[in-house]
């Protein structure tokens, strides 16, 4: 932990100060110690240079946790197309946009797209995932003096409302309240602010919610994490050659609009096996998934009282969401 990251926290009980005690430093890093609150008595250990927020968590959020975790401490290399898939995720959202504002993105997994914002050159990302999954995150961005880990749920944050621009990518469709997180995540914003998040859509899924979903829900979410690591690599297998023999090739002819899913698997079709494996392992893991519909997104902006809204329809299968809290700093380029 940076000693800068204090200016964003608050206590998550009661929403005081909190105070830094460093027991073990590397550089400007604490990698052991705490953080106090002395309005309330609380107490929070900074273990292996990650401050842990989490307390208990119900049935769902920790399973769901304990999947995540499992998956980014896995596949936990960064791939040269993730920069490419985070723009597509968080559009009209620009690499101009996030420059000198402070940002707070939920869900950070391995940090792929943590790197990507720092790099950018947000003033500061603040980044956070529930799962053993920010070990790896703050592996992968301690070199980044503007990147910031830690270990907090989303419905328990321990930050002031400062951030300019927040965002979560693939996370909230597995909470078991997705409403709710968007929610928090806006409450993490300050007025005149924006946030984005990109979910699972319902529209044109209706197969993975009918053979996937169960498959997923009743068998392959409740196997130990290394046996699914085995048993996905054969659909990752036939996937990947899917991809290579047909829908690559036909990447840029007039046949490939006839192809079953075209949008979204013709966008990866390109990708190394080792992400193809990611994804098939991705989509088996998770105890919980919501497929969502536009409405339904357009009323999580609606009710945060987000205005400019834009709601885009990606790879026709899912949906990006983008909106401002109150008055506009400055409008992102189309």
């Amino acid at each position: 932990m940076k000693p800068a990251l204090l200016e964003y926290l608050l206590c998550p009980a009661c929403r005081s100060e909190l105070r830094l005690s460093a027991t073990a430093t590397e550089g400007s890093e604490v990698i052991e110690g705490r953080l106090d609150c002395d309005s309330c008595g609380s107490g929070f250990s900074i273990v292996d240079g990650v401050p842990r927020f989490v307390g208990e968590l119900n049935e769902d959020r920790r399973a769901t946790a304990d999947a995540f975790g499992s998956q980014w401490t896995t596949f936990d290399d960064l791939q040269s197309h993730h920069e490419d898939q985070l723009k597509g995720w968080i559009a009209p959202v620009t690499p101009d946009f996030v420059r000198g504002r402070r940002v707070l993105e939920l869900g950070c997994g391995k940090g792929r797209h943590t790197v990507s914002v720092a790099a950018w050159g947000a003033r500061d990302v603040v980044a956070v995932d529930v799962s053993a999954a920010v070990e790896v995150a703050f592996r992968t961005t301690r070199h980044l003096a503007n990147a910031h880990v830690v270990q907090a749920d989303i419905f328990r944050l321990p930050f002031r409302p400062v951030f300019d621009y927040a965002f979560s990518i693939g996370v909230l469709h597995h909470l078991d309240d997705p409403a709710g997180g968007f929610r928090q995540l806006a409450a993490m914003v300050h007025r005149g602010g924006a946030i984005s998040a990109w979910v699972y859509g319902r529209e044109n899924n209706g197969w993975v919610v009918r053979v996937v979903g169960p498959l997923r829900k009743l068998v392959t979410s409740r196997m130990p994490s290394s046996v699914l690591y085995w048993l996905s690599l054969v659909p990752a297998a036939i996937v990947f050659a899917v991809l290579r023999t047909i829908y690559r090739p036909l990447a840029s002819t007039r046949w490939s609009q006839r192809l079953f899913y075209s949008d979204y698997l013709t966008s990866i079709a390109s990708f190394p096996f080792r992400e193809i494996h990611t994804i098939v392992f991705d989509h088996l893991t998770a105890p919980t998934a919501f497929y969502l519909r536009r409405g339904e997104v357009e009323a999580w902006f609606r009710d945060v009282g987000a205005r400019d809204v834009v709601i885009g329809w990606h790879n026709r299968n899912s949906w990006r969401g983008f909106g401002w809290l109150g008055a506009p700093l400055a409008q992102p380029k189309p």
